[in-house]
Order: C-alpha cells, then sequence, then structure tokens
C-alpha cells in the first residue's frame, strides 16, 4: 500500500506513507529492485517523471481507489498530488489506471512505462499489487524530480495463498499493531492473516452468548518467566485483552481494502483451558480450570462426549461467521491428549454409540462433526495436520506444521494444503545464535537464507497432487514475545522471504538478488518505525588461512547505514572506528583477531553485535571413519579427583552408552569422576566456538588435542576456544569431575552466529 518510506510510525489511518530523507539525485531504478520479484519485467529505453502536471485517466471505481492510494504517498512524501481530469487515454505526460473485470488473474496486473506514459491494468487486486510495485520504482530519497524508468510488468502470484499466523493468545496486542501488521503484509504483497484467536493462555474474541468467555477466560494471572522447562517463576502480573465484535469487523474491513483475507482461528478440541475456566461443564472433570500462565500441551480439552461442548462451539462459531467472511474457518486440531477422554465416561460411551476404535477416531469425530455444521453455513474448514488421524473430514484442508509429511499425506488425498513445516517457517524459532539474540525464543534455529530456499511443493509429489497445494505461510507464536517491538524483530526480515517465495516464480528466486533487494526495503521499513532485526554485514564471516594477512570487506545490509568495528577486543559502539572501505591487516602464524561491529541505521537504530574470527592456522581434518551408533561410550568411577590431568581410572564403577554427554545419570552421586568418548560429527568446514561449562572440573580433547582445559575445584564457570574444523567426523573426548555439593556439565559446540551443533544427533562411537 502507499506506505514505503515514512519516518514515523505508520497510523491506522488506511493510507499511510513514508517520508525520506533528502538527496540531491534520484537514483536509477537499478537501485530500486522489486520485492517480491516480478513473474515478468523488461527495462526499456528512456524514462517517465512524475510531476504536478501529470495528468490521470482512471476507469473504474477500483482504478480511482487506487488513485487516492497514489495521491496520498505522493502527497505525504513530495508534497503534491495529482487530479484525476478528462484526459484522453493517448495523450501524452499521462498515467492510465484501468480497472479491466476480465483481467486474470485476479491478482495479476500489467505494468507499462513507456511512450510518455504509465499504464496499469488489471482487477481491484491486481491495481492494488501493481501500485505497490510502482512505488517501489520511485526513488527513495525525497525530491520533486521523480524520475522513473521505463520498464514493462506483466506479473502475477505464484500461490494463491500467501500468509502470516499472528498469535494473539499467549501475549496480546491491540489493533492499532495488528493493522500495522497488515500494512506491512499487504505492501509486500501478502493475502492471508491466519488470526490465532483462543488458546490455554487466554480467549481474545467477544463472543455475546457466552461473556465469561472475555470476562473470566481472556485473562491469567501471570506468565512464566524464563524458558518452560528450564524455570519455575512467574511474574505474577494480569495479562489479558479482547477484540470486541465492534473492533474485530473494522479490522476485517480495514484488511479487505489491502487484499487481506482474515481467517479465525478458533482452537478445538485441545488448547482448551481458557474456555473451560470460563465454562468448566464443558470439560471432562468439570474444573475447577485456570487459564493457563505456562506453555505447553495440557491435558483438559474439551468433552467429546458432551452434547453441551457441541452447542457451545456451534454458538461459538455463529457469532465468528457474522464477523469474519473468510470461506474457510480454521478449527485448530493439533496437539490434543487423549488422557481426559480414556477416563471419562461421557467419552467412552460416545466412542461406543459410534464404533469409533480409539481416541483418535473420536477426535476425528469431533473434527467431522464440526465440519459438517460450518459446511452447513456455507463455509470449509482448515485445520493442523494432526486432523489426519483418525480419518480427514470430507471437505476439510490441512495446514501442514509437523514437516512436510502431512501436507503431502493430504496433498494425495486430494485435499487442499497450506504448506508451514515448523522446521522452514516458524518465526518464532532463533535467527542466530541464542547467545547472541536478545530475546528469548522457543529453540530451533531458522536463519533468513533458510526461510528463503524453502520450496512448498515437495518433490514427493506428482505435479497433478501439487495443485492441492494452494499456498504457504509462516507462523508466530508469542510465548516469549511480550512486546510489538519482539514481533516485529521475530517476523521481518524473514517474512519478505515467505513473500517472495509466495509470490514470485521459482526459477526467478535468487537468494544474492533478494538480499541486494532488502536494503532498500528494509530502509522504508526503518522509517515506517518497523523493528526488524538488523541483518549481519555482507562479507562478515569467519576465515581460516596459511598466508600472513586477511582482506576485510564489509557492507551495511540496509540503504544508508553505516559500520561501526573494532579488533582490539573492546566491544563495539557507535564511537567505534567507521568502517569506510576494505583493508588489508597482518595475521602471524598461529595468531586469531576478532572483528566485532555493529550496524548503525539512518534513523540511530543500532543492531546486535556481530563478530567475525580471523585465524592463521590449519584446518583438522575429519578422520576416515563411519561409525555407525549414534551416542558415546562412557566410564565412570564414585570417586572424585583432584584434577583431570593424565587421568586414569584405576576402578571403574560402571561404563556403556549414552545418547549425549550428561551427568544425569550421576547426580545422586556425593562426588564421582566420569570420561566420554566417541565421534563428534561436523557438518560443514568452519570456525567452531568449543566450550564446556562445568561445576567442578572439566576438560575437552578433539583428535586427541586438548582444546578446552576447565580443570580444578571450582563453581560453574564456562570455558571457550575458537578451532577451525574440516567437515567430517572428529574424535572427542571429554572427562569431568565432581568434588560435591553443585554438579554442571554443559559441551556446546557451533559456528560463531549460528546454532549450537546438535550433540544428540551428531554423537557416535564404534563398538
Amino acid at each position: 500500500m502507499a506506505q514505503a518510506k515514512k519516518k514515523k510510525k505508520p497510523t491506522t489511518h488506511k493510507r499511510t506513507s513514508v517520508k525520506a530523507k533528502p538527496a540531491a539525485t534520484a537514483p536509477s531504478v537499478a537501485l530500486q529492485p522489486i520485492l517480491p520479484e516480478p513473474a515478468d519485467a523488461k527495462t526499456l529505453s528512456g524514462s517517465f517523471t512524475v510531476t504536478p502536471k501529470v495528468k490521470v485517466f482512471t476507469q473504474g471505481a477500483a482504478a480511482e481507489k487506487t488513485l487516492d492510494l497514489l495521491n496520498t504517498f505522493l502527497e505525504e512524501n513530495y508534497g503534491f498530488k495529482l487530479n484525476a481530469t478528462a484526459a484522453s487515454a493517448n495523450e501524452d505526460n499521462t498515467i492510465i489506471i484501468t480497472e479491466d473485470a476480465t483481467y486474470t488473474p485476479v491478482e495479476g496486473y500489467n505494468l507499462t512505462i513507456s511512450g510518455n506514459k504509465v499504464q496499469l491494468k488489471g482487477q481491484g487486486a491486481g491495481l492494488f499489487y501493481g501500485l505497490q510495485t510502482f512505488l517501489q520504482l520511485l526513488p527513495v530519497e525525497h525530491t520533486q524530480k521523480i524520475v522513473v524508468s521505463n520498464v514493462i510488468i506483466n506479473d502475477e502470484p505464484r500461490f494463491g495463498y500467501r500468509g502470516l499466523m499472528l498469535d494473539v493468545c499467549r501475549h496480546f496486542y491491540p489493533i492499532k499493531y495488528v493493522k500495522k501488521f497488515i500494512d506491512v503484509m499487504a505492501q509486500y504483497k501478502m493475502n492471508r492473516l491466519h488470526f490465532h484467536l483462543t488458546d490455554d493462555q487466554g480467549w481474545r474474541i467477544e463472543i455475546k452468548k457466552y461473556p465469561r468467555l472475555t470476562a473470566v477466560g481472556s485473562t491469567r494471572k501471570g506468565s512464566l518467566v524464563g524458558h518452560l522447562g528450564q524455570s519455575s517463576t512467574f511474574d505474577n502480573v494480569p495479562h489479558g485483552g479482547f477484540y470486541t465484535q465492534a473492533e474485530l469487523r473494522d479490522l476485517v474491513a480495514y484488511a479487505a481494502e489491502r487484499y487481506v483475507t482474515i481467517i479465525p482461528e478458533i482452537e478445538m478440541p485441545g488448547h482448551a483451558l481458557a474456555a473451560l475456566a470460563a465454562y468448566p461443564n464443558l470439560g471432562c472433570t468439570g474444573g475447577p480450570y485456570e487459564v493457563s500462565g505456562t506453555w505447553g500441551v495440557f491435558k483438559d480439552v474439551y468433552c467429546a462426549g458432551n452434547e453441551e461442548t457441541f452447542t457451545f462451539l456451534q454458538n461459538v462459531l455463529d457469532e465468528v461467521l457474522t464477523i469474519f467472511p473468510s470461506p474457510i474457518i480454521h478449527i485448530g486440531g493439533d496437539e490434543c491428549p487423549k488422557d481426559s477422554w480414556k477416563k471419562c465416561p461421557k467419552c467412552q460411551q460416545r466412542m461406543k454409540q459410534n464404533n469409533l476404535k480409539d481416541e483418535h477416531a473420536l477426535q476425528s469425530y469431533f473434527v467431522q462433526r464440526m465440519e459438517k455444521y460450518l459446511n452447513g453455513k456455507g463455509r470449509n474448514i482448515i485445520g493442523w495436520d494432526e486432523i489426519l488421524e483418525g480419518g480427514l473430514a470430507p471437505n476439510a484442508a490441512v495446514m501442514s506444521w509437523r514437516g512436510e509429511e502431512g501436507g503431502i499425506a493430504a496433498a494425495k488425498l486430494k485435499h487442499n494444503v497450506v504448506m508451514t513445516p515448523n522446521n522452514y517457517v516458524y518465526l518464532d524459532y532463533y535467527q542466530a545464535s541464542p547467545k547472541n539474540e536478545p530475546i528469548l525464543n522457543i529453540g530451533g534455529y531458522l536463519p533468513l537464507s533458510r526461510v528463503y530456499n524453502y520450496e512448498p511443493l515437495p518433490a514427493e509429489l506428482t505435479e497433478e497432487e501439487k495443485k492441492y497445494i494452494i499456498g504457504f505461510q509462516g507462523n508466530l507464536w508469542t510465548e516469549y514475545l511480550s512486546t510489538e517491538d519482539q514481533v516485529d524483530y521475530m517476523v521481518y526480515p524473514r517474512a519478505l522471504a515467505i513473500a517472495e517465495t509466495g509470490w514470485s516464480p521459482a526459477n526467478k528466486k535468487d537468494y544474492d538478488a533478494f538480499l541486494g533487494k532488502l536494503k532498500n526495503v528494509l530502509f522504508n521499513l526503518d522509517q515506517q518505525g518497523v523493528h526488524y532485526r538488523i541483518p549481519e554485514p555482507a562479507g562478515l564471516a569467519d576465515v581460516v588461512t596459511a598466508g600472513t594477512s586477511v582482506r576485510v570487506d564489509l557492507k551495511p545490509p540496509v540503504t544508508g547505514a553505516v559500520i561501526r568495528y573494532t579488533i582490539d577486543g573492546s566491544e563495539p559502539t557507535t564511537a567505534s572506528s567507521l568502517f569506510t572501505k576494505p583493508f588489508n591487516f597482518p595475521l602471524a602464524k598461529g595468531q586469531t583477531i576478532t572483528l566485532r561491529c555493529i550496524v548503525v541505521l539512518p534513523s540511530g537504530r543500532v543492531s546486535n553485535k556481530f563478530s567475525a574470527t580471523y585465524m592463521s592456522q590449519e584446518y583438522k581434518a575429519g578422520l576416515p571413519v563411519n561409525p555407525a551408533q549414534k551416542g558415546v561410550k562412557f566410564q565412570a568411577a564414585f570417586k572424585p579427583v583432584k584434577s583431570l590431568a593424565n587421568l586414569a581410572f584405576s576402578k571403574v564403577d560402571t561404563s556403556g552408552f549414552m545418547q549425549n554427554i550428561s551427568i544425569n545419570a550421576f547426580q545422586a552421586k556425593p562426588g564421582f569422576t566420569v570420561q566420554y568418548d566417541g565421534y563428534i560429527k561436523i557438518d560443514e568446514d568452519g570456525v567452531y566456538e568449543i566450550s564446556t561449562k562445568s561445576d567442578d572440573g572439566s576438560m575437552l580433547y578433539l583428535d586427541d588435542e586438548l582444546v578446552v582445559n576447565n580443570d580444578g575445584e571450582h563453581g560453574e564457570k564456562e570455558e571457550m576456544k575458537q578451532v577451525p574444523l574440516r567437515k567430517g567426523f572428529h574424535k572427542i573426548r571429554v572427562s569431568y569431575f565432581d568434588a560435591g555439593g553443585g554438579k554442571t556439565l554443559q559441551v556446546n559446540i557451533g559456528m560463531n552466529g549460528k546454532a549450537p551443533v546438535s550433540l544428540r544427533n551428531n554423537l557416535f562411537y564404534e563398538n
């Protein structure tokens, strides 16, 4: 939409824009690439200049609306607007916007800038998307002379469904922010907002027939502080909020004007604690229940044997349907434990009456019954891939999140599929090494490159079966995201990779070109007040060399940004040295130098701290072995030593094999010594940070060389060393002793800026 260059945050006004910094000259169109990449674009010689004297010819209501958006943008950025006249479409110095109800596909458009004319043609959605493209062709700088190179663009989306999911249950965000979220989606041609409105941690939609859903179910007493499974502390601060039906109707209309369809999700039969807290009669035990302040999966779910459950959900959906005109309704269907159903007489009676063989079949009954109800109202359902269990409802679409397997299975059954595999598009996963990220995340590792390189059409499907993959989306779960800025940080720029994959032909995708396009896009988003994660500088990478010098060549990832750096071991600040041009620095044999840097945006916002290590050292080559058994060998003595140097066991009290390097099995011992032996599989060449954190002593050897020396009696302490490793297997030995008191042993191996190597998956031993 008309919003790509504004210094202040976007408002909830229907047509917002950005004002960019002044510049002496306008950049050429070559510096203004289009994101997402068009299906077909051809640059022509010559250019068109947009001035207040340009005449405009519009045909159709959607064309007039498109002109309104263009004028809002021009007025807020360049200080003038264009007036529609009775101009002939044949006149020069003219912009011609034509709504063509026969143009196909409905989201496609033609944009031709040639012969001193700009011509935009398409249906309403196509004109909207064509305008977004035209706005990207305008110069970033604020100037009265707006020159656009001539071009012919024939464009259309690859997928009809291009979406993002926003979870507002774990943390609630106001309507104003959701509108901003929609604005940015639409700006980059995304057209589905999957709105996760109900869950264990909060019910966020007003249902007039059931006022306790918001009076009770919308607020929890407090929230978990720290990571699930690692903390039992709560903040004891009530967290709540909900949207009125009037607010949601306004939001739906706001999104529709931007050609975004909102798909509501009403979770069933699991993830229901907020509803059960309000109406305990809907659960198998009758309660009491409480809105959850922690995360995860809970055994208390809707009672499938209670007829009141179905009456309740049908009444809820009746009100939902009056708010959301979406042809599909998301009914959840995921992570529904069957424990309470197995113990519930009503559920067991339901199974007996309907000849259901097990509780999975009972869930299928539940889903199919709700689908039949919604079908009777003219709507279809979509659910998470667990709805496949026990038999898929006849007209249901599947959202494949546990990898691609569910989507593949559904497509083979000729059901529509939205691909959203967690290992490629779950935006709550870490974008870099957790120790370098400012926000606690659920886990995982999902860098921008992996999101961009995802291909939604699985090779396992035939060409006919691939037609059932209607699109894909990125999902943002918000357990650890309490602020709007944190949501922005996790979504962008990764959502831009999703936008390009959803719109652009597969053969037009190019990651390096995408990174180049990001520079202007991220400048614009910063001006809009989108608090995205600032990427690392281009060219920042660890280097291992046998030479005597290293060349450093860094480029800012955002237009107008600068890089500040240090090489003396100090942390970079906005007062550190300014990187202005490539340079060489000497590197003695065996020497290691770390460059630390930050990126500073034109707005003054500062990135995370990044680093690269430059080493004059030989790589450790992989060993010519191929161990087949996963895990490590261990031997232990239930007696501590004073030092691990030259460790030799006089007596071994226990030995065997473990999946991981862990001291959990020995926690009850008052003192002990243990040694682990095996091989670590390294998947790619690189400089690895290898560390042990221990209480008491620990030592780590790689290929028979001592790498980490954390020996001695001491409290919890971490020691780390960087080692260049080649791809392949490397011999690993870890020794540890506990002299009493606290017991800790953590081993971490990973490349700088990336997720740690999974020891559970990458440790092996030979019989």
